[in-house]
């Protein structure tokens, strides 16, 4: 991507603000969050640091806790160009991009996209995949959302070729490991999302102590309504230190069990109440894209190529990447004009 003046300015001034925050993280990070709404353009940054700037009016939040955390295990140069590829790429410059190419294609484009695979499928269809992010891009898509089966050390040239976007990938203790955590270290567009497990607590620490970025992510169905509820879960996920905790629906989970974790999830990011900020995946992923582009929009590919608009066993698409390619996918999956046609019929 090419370096623009305001890119190298804002760039700048976060890299400034980050190695404040060692300091002082409190002062900076309000310093920052007002200047970035003073300078903000696009309707989804504008909400974005509002909502960051009434949260940070409290003094006692567990989010300064947080930001400490980061900022005294993180490296200033991986917290800055991770931060600009999700911040500006993706949610700046891109979301433009995808409004433009919104109107000029005449189909939804999501603001991030999900690819579940395995080592086979990555073996096989790695082209397809480095084509689809690339494509994906010039769309306006910096966020990449990568479930690995086992073998995550297979996505790592998709990862490396891409230096402009965000990826978080999504993946088991098990495979994690040592050689694993040294092939990554210089990877600074990589966060990594493991799999929640009460014995990981050592892994945890590891990658923690490796200075990298990285969050938790737990599959919930109803049997887990209670430890979300009263926040059990939350409270020891955030002994690992994870900058985000996402929740997942299993497959078959209820519409109804969904709904109501998420509103639980909205309630506890409101009310500040824990030191790891908590999301759902489907749920919040569609609040964004919505802010960005108006019409909701949420795309999954999974392994064998199926793309599905919401998640695996929900709302299959006859679309294949593998066949057709990620736009027109797209432009068959999220017509505006059949979405207009089906709101009508409604």
């Amino acid at each position: 991507m090419e370096n623009s003046m305001s890119r190298i300015l804002i760039e700048t001034v976060v890299r400034k603000t980050l190695k404040d925050m060692k300091e002082d993280p409190e002062r900076s990070i309000r310093k920052l969050v007002d200047m970035a709404l003073n300078f903000s353009e696009g309707r989804f940054q504008t909400n974005f640091f509002q909502i960051a700037q009434t949260m940070l009016e409290n003094e006692s939040s567990p989010y300064y806790a947080l930001l400490r955390n980061l900022s005294s295990s993180v490296d200033t140069e991986r917290l800055v160009c991770f931060g600009m590829n999700l911040g500006y790429n993706s949610c700046t410059l891109g979301a433009k991009k995808i409004r433009e190419n919104e109107q000029k294609l005449g189909c939804n484009i999501p603001w991030t996209v999900s690819f579940q695979t395995g080592r086979s499928q990555i073996s096989e269809h790695l082209s397809e995949y480095q084509t689809a992010v690339a494509d994906g891009e010039r769309l306006g898509i910096y966020a990449w959302m990568l479930f690995v089966r086992s073998h995550p050390q297979a996505l790592l040239p998709l990862i490396h070729e891409h230096p402009d976007s965000a990826f978080f990938l999504f993946c088991d203790p098990d495979d994690i490991g040592t050689a694993f955590l040294d092939s990554i270290s210089d990877m600074n567009n990589l966060m990594l999302v493991v799999r929640y497990e009460e014995t990981a607590e050592a892994l945890y620490a590891q990658i923690r102590d490796s200075g990298l970025l990285y969050s938790a992510y737990y599959t919930y169905g109803q049997e887990d309504m209670e430890s979300i509820m009263n926040g059990d879960l939350f409270y020891s996920i955030q002994q690992t230190h994870s900058v985000f905790t996402v929740l997942l629906a299993q497959q078959g989970c209820p519409d109804s069990i969904q709904n109501a974790v998420y509103q639980a999830i909205v309630q506890a990011r409101d009310e500040q109440r824990y030191q790891t900020i908590p999301l759902e995946y489907y749920l919040d992923n569609r609040l964004i894209d919505k802010i960005i582009s108006d019409d909701a929009c949420s795309a999954w590919f999974d392994p064998s190529g199926i793309l599905y608009s919401r998640a695996i066993e929900k709302n299959k698409v006859n679309c294949n990447l593998f066949d057709v390619g990620l736009l027109a996918s797209f432009q068959s999956a999220f017509s505006k004009s059949r979405l207009r046609r089906t709101q009508d019929e409604s």
